[in-house]
């Protein structure tokens, strides 16, 4: 028993860690002029890959799912939406301010859920 509590406090931990990581970015993304680049997901994101096998079985491997598809979804979002900042750059300031407020949204949904030992929803 004593062993599975500190396994979840560890991947709470982790949880913390990668969380934080990810609502600094998201909040310069919506910050004009503080964009954070992609170094803090990165790690987050190998973070992520690296303590996710510990989760597994555990409420927070939704969590994890929850951050990797979070971050993978924005990705790609950010990455289509490229053309229309080299084409038209207002249209791309909002394409990217409204992915930047999604992703923003889901990591602090995604936080308040585990603060609350709640397993997140898919």
């Amino acid at each position: 028993m004593n062993d599975e509590l500190d396994k979840l406090k560890a991947l709470n931990t982790v949880g913390v860690i990668s969380y934080v990581l990810h609502l600094i970015v998201a909040v310069a993304g919506v910050v004009p002029g503080a964009q954070m680049g992609v170094t803090l997901l990165l790690v987050a994101l190998v973070i992520d890959l690296i303590k996710r096998p510990d989760a597994a079985g555990t409420w927070h491997e939704s969590h994890f799912d929850w951050r990797l598809r979070t971050l993978l979804i924005a990705g790609v979002l950010y990455l289509v939406t490229v053309p229309l900042w080299l084409l038209f750059l207002l249209p791309g300031m909002v394409a990217w301010w409204l992915i930047s407020f999604w992703f923003l949204y889901r990591i602090i949904k995604g936080m308040v859920r585990m603060n609350a030992g709640q397993v997140m929803e898919h």
